[in-house]
């Protein structure tokens, strides 16, 4: 094992060791080994700042909001609106209103999709890419087999990207929507979206970004963007699961009919006519997540302290994965392993296999070492056709891994290759 410490490597102001005294889930032991995960892109751990914010709210401030005029009703209602506009600014939205609270990001997907029913006909595309997660894939398909509408699909390269000519060649006037990941939760690839949106739009086509992948990485500007719709998940951003938010501009969210029926989604309500809400709650039916808003906005807050900041966030998540990189190839690895997913520009994703060895066993062979990755197909069957494999070993980092744990991953694949060996 490497006894060296590699603290000094971290050029950012991050204090590493702080910011892990933060997330408790950390300081455990796996099979007696002390914990390392590394399955961050799958769901990413809490700080204790977001744990207390909601058993806070459950222990002395919970009740239904919106519709209350005593006092707790009142006071969960303000720190609900409060979530939203934190994360307006956030993103940087227009209006507040155009924050839509969901589930997470596959709900707000099926929202546009189950809306665009009443817009695509027979003979309208809709177009995604070949870096898909099967929730940006599947509504698209559901819709066009409901409308008629034709599925395009953007083919990528070798090393995981985007083949832009053949995405210049597909859109066209017949182009009612681009649906796309802004960046691959299996490849790490960071999509050049603002590129894409800009050809997308010149046609007169409107964008989703399937932005699950991004927010825990970068800042993202949704107005600079310049994306129709863009939906991310509370619980990869350090926030509790179960919540999700959905940001549309105002003119295609007033343009949709609502994905739901029920409270608060209604002005006025008779058997003959029902009257929708203004915006947002024209599309949030019923009592939602209001502990999750609450969780989301605090690890927002929580990631967002001058100390912390996602530049930093992302610069240091980027020198992780360049240490790792180096280390496969002066551990001598790298010729043992197959690479998936090697554009230039990607975020802190590992897809790789072991010669020989199935994902399966490398796998649970460092999870008997205590390290935490993902193995499969990540729910991007796609890609691993394209590849022609059966599935991956995903390690994905955040800031709250350091270099040694990347070490531990390095002696736990010399010991799956010698078993294997």
């Amino acid at each position: 094992m490497f006894l060296v410490q590699y603290s000094n490597m971290n050029t950012t102001p991050l204090n590493i060791d702080k910011i892990r005294k933060d997330f408790p889930v950390l300081h455990q032991e796996v099979n007696g080994y002390p914990l390392v995960y590394m399955d961050n892109a799958a769901s990413a751990q809490k700080p204790q700042l977001v744990i207390d914010t909601i058993s806070h709210y459950y222990s002395y401030e919970h009740s239904n909001i919106h519709r209350g005029v005593h006092h707790l009703s009142a006071e969960a209602t303000v720190k609900y609106e409060a979530a939203r506009k934190t994360i307006q600014e956030h993103i940087n939205a227009s209006f507040d209103h155009e924050v839509i609270f969901t589930k997470g990001t596959t709900d707000g997907i099926n929202l546009i999709a189950n809306g665009f029913r009443g817009i695509l006909s027979s003979g309208d595309e809709v177009i995604i890419s070949g870096l898909e997660h099967h929730s940006n894939i599947v509504p698209w398909q559901m819709l066009c087999e409901y409308t008629g509408a034709t599925l395009r699909v953007i083919p990528i390269n070798d090393i995981g990207e985007i083949i832009l000519e053949e995405y210049e060649s597909l859109v066209s006037e017949r182009t009612k929507l681009v649906a796309l990941n802004h960046v691959s939760n299996t490849l790490g690839t960071i999509n050049p979206v603002k590129e894409l949106i800009e050809l997308a739009h010149k046609k007169g086509a409107p964008v989703l970004l399937d932005g699950a992948q991004a927010l825990p990485h970068m800042k993202v500007d949704v107005q600079d963007l310049d994306c129709e719709f863009y939906a991310f998940s509370g619980h990869k951003l350090y926030g509790p699961t179960g919540i999700g938010v959905l940001y549309g501009k105002e003119e295609w969210l007033n343009k949709l009919p609502p994905y739901q029926g029920g409270g608060d989604m209604i002005k006025s309500v008779s058997f003959e006519k029902t009257t929708y809400n203004e915006l947002p709650f024209k599309f949030e039916a019923g009592t939602p997540h209001i502990a999750g808003a609450l969780g989301l906005k605090a690890a927002l807050d929580y990631c967002n302290q001058p100390e912390i900041g996602f530049e930093s966030i992302g610069q240091y998540e980027g020198e992780l994965l360049d240490y790792a990189m180096k280390q496969f190839e002066s551990e001598g690895l790298s010729g043992d392993m197959e690479f998936y997913g090697t554009s230039k520009n990607k975020a802190s994703v590992i897809s790789f296999l072991l010669k020989g060895v199935h994902p399966y066993d490398t796998g649970t062979i460092l999870d008997k070492l205590g390290i935490a990755v993902r193995t499969g197909h990540h729910c991007t069957e796609p890609i691993m056709d394209r590849y022609e494999i059966p599935g991956t070993v995903r390690a994905s980092f955040s800031f709250y891994n350091t270099f040694e744990e990347v070490d531990r991953l390095i002696e736990g694949l010399k010991r799956v290759k010698k078993m294997f060996g």
